[in-house]
């Protein structure tokens, strides 16, 4: 029982440290990334599709994206859906492929990403926070249902908090990566 309650809790906090990559993906550097525009929704046939559903996405050099759509109908929506996207990237399309140079950033906006990172940690902290403060209730209820008893609730706690400060810290690095990825020249 309480065993479940610690890999649970472990599941959780991992899962929200994918979550905290994923987000980080999308975050432009200076470099060209995939998974800068992989998600980007398009608006084809009536529904939304990710990009990476409608064409290969590649970064043949470092500050170029190359999107190879496996439908050439679906040109136009996708390069309307970047454009329109709140990265600021222009598109040339040569009826085969869809190239995106990834302009240098500003030593301002680099500052403004930095800052967005840190808003990205800081929610995925409070997020493992929340975890713990979730699993440690599941177990008071035990401890008061008489399921479990004082020393194992003690040391379950402790489990628990070593485990959160694990993924804390492992949020911060993350973060520091991230951070010097985005100030690198």
């Amino acid at each position: 029982m309480i065993q479940d309650v610690i890999t649970e809790t472990e599941d959780k906090m991992k899962k929200a440290m994918e979550a905290l990559r994923r987000e980080l993906q999308n975050i432009r550097t200076g470099r060209a990334v995939p998974g800068l525009i992989e998600k980007l929704p398009i608006e084809v046939y009536g529904t939304t599709t990710p990009l990476n559903q409608l064409g290969s996405v590649t970064a043949p050099e470092a500050r170029l994206l190359v999107v190879q759509p496996w439908d050439k109908n679906t040109m136009g929506a996708i390069e309307k859906s970047i454009q329109k996207s709140d990265l600021n990237l222009t598109t040339n399309n040569d009826g085969k492929v869809i190239r995106i140079p990834i302009p240098a950033l500003t030593e301002q906006r680099r500052k403004e990403l930095v800052k967005v990172v840190k808003s990205k940690v800081e929610d995925a902290k409070v997020t493992v926070r929340n975890i713990r403060r979730d699993h440690l209730n599941d177990l008071k209820e035990y401890l008061q249902e008489k399921l479990i008893s004082e020393d194992e609730d003690k040391r379950a706690h402790e489990k628990i908090q070593a485990l959160t400060d694990k993924y804390i810290q492992e949020s911060d690095q993350i973060g520091h990566h991230k951070e010097n990825e985005i100030l690198e020249v």
